[in-house]
Order: structure tokens, then C-alpha cells, then sequence
């Protein structure tokens, strides 16, 4: 990969971008998470979006441990350069770790939260020990 792709990034002070996952099909936003420039090099070497993160300090694959893997169909970058967009295949159609299609599943409606998606899989199914 050319150079220049990495000079174009903008990373924050701790070496962070943030990164929106959108689905492919859909378009529907999936979730928001962190990316360093080990986790967007991984991510285009092995076509699987890895993301950091903040609370371990570490390198992760998107469904790693659920299998709901993220696979990279296109990648933009806002006009700063410090925004990532992946616009991915879900796989199994769960990109929260809540068992829903989406981390965004609460609408303000009336001055409360209200859930306006289902769980499509149980986290403890989804999640285990093994």
C-alpha cells in the first residue's frame, strides 16, 4: 500500500481515529469504534476491520470471539482526514455486542430512550467461556 494512504490520516493525540462501521447492503450505521495505525494496517492487509481498544489498550478483530467478523467492502475518509468509514458485510447480521444488529438501537422519542431494536441473539450465546 502506497505511503501517502497513512500520511493522509489524521490520528488524535493518542494516536487514535475514530471509525464508523456502515452496512454494505443496507447502509444502516453499525456501530463507532477506535482505530490506531496497527489496527487500519491490519484491517487492509487482511480485508477484516480490527479495531483499538481503549479500555485494553489493545488490538481487536471486529468478531474475534462471536464471529460476527466485519468484512471490508470499501473505505473512506472524511474531508479532515481524522473520520474512517468502512462500509462492511456483517457477518451474521449482529454487529453489537448486545446481540443486535446495531449499537445504535435507542431513538429519543419524548424526552426518553426508547429501544427500537430487538435482540437478535442472546449475548450469553453469543459470548462464552469456551
Amino acid at each position: 500500500m502506497n505511503n501517502s494512504v497513512f500520511d493522509e490520516l489524521k490520528f488524535d493525540a493518542d494516536g487514535l481515529l475514530p471509525a464508523i462501521a456502515v452496512d454494505d447492503h443496507s447502509g444502516a450505521v453499525l456501530m463507532v469504534a477506535w482505530v490506531n495505525l496497527e489496527a487500519f494496517q491490519t484491517s487492509m492487509t487482511t480485508g477484516f476491520v480490527h479495531y483499538f481498544s481503549r479500555s485494553r489498550q489493545q488490538l481487536w478483530q471486529k468478531g474475534e470471539s462471536s464471529g460476527h467478523t466485519q468484512a471490508i467492502q470499501s473505505v473512506h475518509l472524511d474531508c479532515d482526514g481524522d473520520v474512517l468509514l468502512f462500509r462492511v458485510h456483517q457477518a451474521g447480521g449482529i454487529a453489537c455486542h448486545t446481540g443486535r444488529a446495531s449499537c445504535f438501537y435507542r431513538q429519543l422519542k419524548d424526552g426518553a430512550w426508547v429501544e427500537t431494536q430487538s435482540i437478535l441473539k442472546d449475548p450469553a450465546e453469543i459470548y462464552t467461556d469456551a
